[in-house]
């Protein structure tokens, strides 16, 4: 059975409040663990109603928190918003305080559209172009190699295992330069899915921290009872992403009844093509979408997204996949 880790965007939704949010994520954190899921990952994202982790390592310390064994971490940072050393100091802190359990996804877009660089008062176009060096600075802090003249402290001999995140062949490209376990966001992403995989193993080169090349992708996954149940549930999933690709974000909204119905062709059609990696359904489904997907992609491990509007529905989905790939 292939590993199984769950990313959480910390979906706020319509009529509900962000500390709802957070306390969901907390449950769902909890539900991952119990069900054996081998990590809980939080995105972030600034500046959209709906989702509520922008503070990605406040977040993560309040996951935590909540949970004892399972790994927690980014999925990812998106380091051109940041310094490296304010980086290493924030997760060497989580690692301070949930040992051996702090993952980093280190990821080049803004996670938000033009106005974040004004507000982080930041070239967010050319901080992208020394993303590379960045994550070479980011980890020399906390491994020390090499010794940097600045020590981050807390950050230096932090047990953080790092990732690269990505959608395209640059993250590959890097990954495997840096010989670095690579995560593919092909839930929402999904076009260049194959040939980022294929160029990542190839040009893998084996580094202190990783052997072999290592990839982990995501789809997007909501089990239920029956596969109607698991196609409603969905709906509130396609409004925001139809709402999102129309540049109308908002909180997550309820299920509607045959949604996907009321769209014109092209944005079904659109809907069809970013949900290439996916599983929805009931478990037979999802145990079947899952396995398509794995044997395509080769994938040593796979991250689970989907946000449901009643947080319940979720953590059941979790606990029903999980099943499902088990039995």
């Amino acid at each position: 059975m292939i590993p199984l880790s769950v990313l959480d965007l910390i979906p706020v939704r319509e009529g509900g409040t962000v500390s709802e949010a957070l306390a969901s994520a907390a449950g769902l954190a909890r539900a991952a663990e119990a069900a054996g899921y081998q990590r809980f990952w939080v995105a972030e994202h600034h500046g959209m109603d709906g989702i509520a982790g922008g503070a990605t390592a406040v977040t993560l310390a309040h996951i935590g928190h909540a949970t004892s064994t399972i790994r927690i971490g980014a999925g990812g940072i998106m380091l051109p918003n940041h310094n490296p050393f304010v980086i290493a100091e924030q997760f060497g802190t989580l690692d301070a305080l949930f040992p051996g359990r702090i993952d980093l996804g280190l990821g080049r877009a803004p996670g938000a559209d033009s106005r974040i660089g004004q507000a982080l008062r930041k070239d967010l176009m050319r901080a992208s172009e020394f993303f590379p060096q960045d994550v070479v600075e980011l980890r020399a802090l906390v491994t020390g190699d090499p010794e940097m003249a600045l020590r981050a402290t807390p950050g230096l001999g932090a047990a953080l295992e790092f990732w690269i995140l990505g959608s395209s062949l640059f993250g590959a490209s890097l990954a495997a330069a840096l010989g670095m376990p690579y995560a593919f966001a092909s839930h929402f992403a999904p076009d260049h899915l194959d040939a980022a995989i294929k160029l990542y193993r190839e040009r893998f080169t084996p580094s202190a921290a990783l052997e072999r090349p290592h990839v982990m992708a995501a789809m997007t996954v909501l089990a239920a009872e029956t596969d109607a149940e698991a196609t409603l549930l969905a709906s509130s999933l396609d409004q925001s992403f139809v709402a999102l690709r129309t540049g109308n974000p908002g909180r997550l909204k309820p299920p509607v009844p045959s949604y996907r119905e009321t769209l014109p062709p092209h944005t079904q059609a659109m809907l069809e093509h970013v949900r290439q990696a996916s599983a929805v359904g009931a478990p037979a489904t999802v145990r079947a979408a899952i396995g398509r997907f794995v044997e395509r992609t080769g994938a040593d491990e796979i991250i689970v997204a989907g946000a449901t509007y009643d947080p319940a529905a979720r953590e059941h989905s979790l606990a029903l996949t999980m099943e499902a790939l088990a039995g």
